[in-house]
């Protein structure tokens, strides 16, 4: 199915909204139960994103019909959201750490899921445009 004008836009929005909603939360949840505020950060950047390219594939795909299907998800993409959840949950911690001293465990959970959700829009983007070009 050919992507329609807006599905990149519109999946981007989703992604970026729901991890970092997704990522307050986790990071809430977890104050107290990991140890170190660079765990929790991982912890919440992490399940962010997954959540958050579910919640986008079952909106864009499934909800919209619009976007690429990706029902059976490359291996590629898997090592994409590991990367880019460490990254920007790494990256979120610093960042909350200028911020606050020391940092809430909301806001490492914000930063964590925004900046995370981030990264793997960026490859997703990356990856979606290379692969079209190779078929």
């Amino acid at each position: 199915m050919a992507a329609r004008s807006g599905t990149t836009s519109m999946s981007i929005i989703i992604l970026v909204l729901i991890a970092t909603a997704v990522g307050t939360l986790v990071g809430v949840a977890l104050d107290g139960v990991v140890p170190g505020t660079r765990t929790l950060a991982i912890a919440a950047g992490f399940i962010a994103t997954v959540i958050a390219s579910i919640a986008r594939y079952k909106l864009v795909f499934l909800g919209a019909g619009m976007g690429t299907d990706e029902r059976k998800v490359p291996m590629v993409l898997l090592v994409n959201a590991a990367i880019a959840s460490i990254a920007g949950s790494l990256a979120a911690h610093d960042l909350a750490g200028i911020i606050a001293s020391p940092p809430s465990s909301a806001i490492i959970g914000t930063f964590a899921g925004l900046l995370s959700a981030v990264l793997m829009a960026m490859l997703m983007i990356t990856y979606h445009t290379n692969s079209a070009t190779t078929r």
